[in-house]
């Protein structure tokens, strides 16, 4: 047994150390583990897969499809178009824009109400003269907190209120989590408008002629043609011929030699590879001013630009996207898709090689030229979220059946008629044969590597109970409930499920520590209730990290943000919760 223990923990270690170095996809390394526990001996093969039958998977992917319906139906137009009515000031528009996301968030996916407002927050920010900056940090965390209010706003909830039926019978109803995530989000709506946002720093110039992403430098690779007539000439001279005085040289790539940050007398020569860095527009400029040619693009004419149908769009590169750790000679963007990529920026980080050798990531800002008419499900098809303007959905034409089917749902759940996997599968039946939504649109909606992820650390969970590692660790928070408070454990569950959050998948953080709680709340004899409510509370609070949820990483790069900028509202906002929610838990859900 003690053998056995031992490998259950090796395996869990691993792949704690694996989530945080976030070399390869959580759904994979889910996977992996999963095998490893079966390899093992620990749990059998026809246990194996009794997780992808949880009914809390059923719910998450019923509600990632009813969310991208909202999302598309036209009506929480009307919502965002109120923001556009805000401009009381940096503070009332921070509580505007967090006040709403929360809203949406509490009843569909928060990165899917992130992204539907995201646009919007870009436009609103030239539109007052303010850095994108400001607000849209408080966009992702005002997203999380919303999550917190109802069952369906995150995968946690989902997972908690299923993990209490398999403890006491029955499972949390939508609501229960209502009295104390409404209060969390109120107060932290409260705490970021007034204080959180000034605790970020602001990078980039503001106003309405700043552009989209004047605070970001993007990076490009052209080289030297011949007959340019550039052999021989200063980089110096060649930039202000261009015209515009921004753009710097990063490196030339000349013969398999790598020149790093070339001193402006640098002579050029033919076939010259140069990584230039500059403004959004710097692209336009060079192809306009200079005989300089697009690395790939050597087809592409700045006429092509500023035609009736092509145009240049800026995108974010989403975690999990088709581009995601692919290098973009790999890609293939212009024979496969039809878009050029025109330059890449990563805020905080310094590019350094040859753009057809550098693998995207999640969070980078990309320039794409291409159809204006078709480019919009490009965008969509590369797993990437536009950002020069608003999201199409906002143009369609409202309507109110999603909502009602969604609302008929919610009350049928409530009222005990069906049980939630149920209602909300229903639901999503109902959505289908109403034409609210198609069958390919049905299963693009899912977010196929949480379902994965949900369905495998379902029986990892059940291998630390099978192998008594949960028993081990129950045992040992015991030990300390003879000397502590019940509040102090119901703390240690909530800041430990923060903590993990911070660095792993949300999802994966719920699973564990529920199921850890149930043994620890079954030693103490105790109501597991409390233990299970800080669960939820804690695994969605990841405010440390761009890591820690996917409206995080989304926001990065628009906002200009660096990694260590979260935690400077983050941890703030992070003990603000922690001493309203313990004693909160316990007054409602008492031991």
């Amino acid at each position: 047994m003690v053998v056995e223990q031992l490998y259950v923990l090796s395996v869990i270690a691993i792949t704690l150390g694996l989530f945080i170095w976030g070399k390869w996809r959580y759904d994979i390394i889910a996977l992996s583990a999963l095998v490893a526990v079966v390899l093992g001996g620990v749990i059998t093969a026809n246990q194996a897969f009794e997780g992808f039958s949880h009914p809390a998977l059923i719910t998450v992917a019923a509600v990632l499809v009813i969310s991208r319906c909202l999302q598309n139906s036209g009506i929480i137009g009307w919502l965002v178009r109120l923001l556009e009515l805000f401009n009381f000031g940096p503070s009332g528009q921070v509580a505007a824009v967090s006040a709403l996301v929360a809203l949406l968030s509490g009843f569909m996916n928060n990165v899917g109400a992130l992204a539907l407002l995201l646009p919007v927050i870009m436009q609103i920010a030239r539109k007052c003269n303010r850095a994108p900056g400001e607000l849209l940090m408080p966009l992702a965390f005002g997203s999380l907190l919303g999550g917190l209010t109802t069952m369906v706003g995150t995968p946690p909830n989902i997972i908690v209120a299923n993990m209490r039926s398999e403890a006491v019978g029955t499972p949390f109803g939508m609501f229960d989590f209502t009295p104390v995530g409404l209060l969390l989000a109120i107060f932290g709506i409260i705490f970021i408008s007034l204080f959180g946002w000034r605790l970020v720093p602001i990078r980039g110039k503001k106003g309405p002629l700043s552009g989209t992403f004047d605070m970001q430098e993007y990076v490009t690779e052209v080289f030297v043609p011949q007959n340019s007539g550039l052999s021989g000439k200063k980089i110096n001279d060649v930039l202000e011929n261009s015209g515009e005085h921004s753009i710097s040289v990063i490196a030339i790539f000349r013969k398999g030699k790598k020149i790093i940050r070339p001193s402006k007398d640098e002579s050029l020569r033919i076939n010259d590879h140069l990584l230039i860095e500059g403004k959004s527009d710097f692209v336009e400029v060079v192809l306009h001013n200079t005989p300089l040619e697009l690395v790939g693009n050597q087809d592409l004419e700045f006429s092509e630009l500023e035609n009736q149908d092509s145009g240049v769009i800026e995108v974010v590169v989403k975690p999990g996207s088709f581009l995601s750790k692919k290098s973009v000679e790999n890609i293939n963007l212009e024979q496969e898709f039809g878009v050029h990529l025109l330059a890449v920026a990563r805020h905080g980080r310094s590019i350094g090689e040859r753009l057809r050798n550098l693998p995207l990531r999640p969070g980078d800002t990309l320039l794409l030229q291409g159809d204006m008419n078709t480019i919009s499900g490009t965008i969509k098809t590369l797993g990437c979220l536009a950002l020069r303007e608003r999201d199409i959905a906002l143009h369609r034409k409202p309507t109110l059946i999603p909502l009602c089917i969604f609302t008929t749902a919610i009350l049928c759940s409530i009222f005990g008629i069906v049980s939630t996997p149920v209602a909300f599968t229903a639901a999503v039946v109902f959505l289908v044969l109403s034409n609210q939504i198609s069958a390919r649109e049905l299963y693009d909606g899912i977010d196929w590597p949480v379902i994965v992820l949900l369905g495998a650390m379902g029986p990892v969970g059940m291998a630390m109970e099978v192998s008594g590692v949960n028993n081990l660790l129950a045992d040992q928070i015991a030990v300390l409930a003879g000397v502590l408070q019940p509040w102090c454990i119901v703390a240690l569950v909530l800041v430990t499920a923060m903590v993990l959050s911070d660095i792993i998948n949300n999802a994966a953080t719920a699973i564990l520590m529920s199921q850890l709680s149930i043994r620890v709340a079954e030693k103490m004899d105790i109501s597991v209730d409390p233990l299970l409510m800080a669960v939820a509370v804690g695994s969605s609070c990841a405010f440390l990290t761009p890591i820690g949820h996917q409206s995080n990483i989304l926001v990065m790069g628009p906002g200009g943000y660096r990694f260590g900028d979260y935690w400077r509202m983050g941890l703030p906002l992070e003990i603000l919760i922690a001493i309203i929610a313990v004693p909160t838990i316990l007054k409602l859900w008492p031991v």
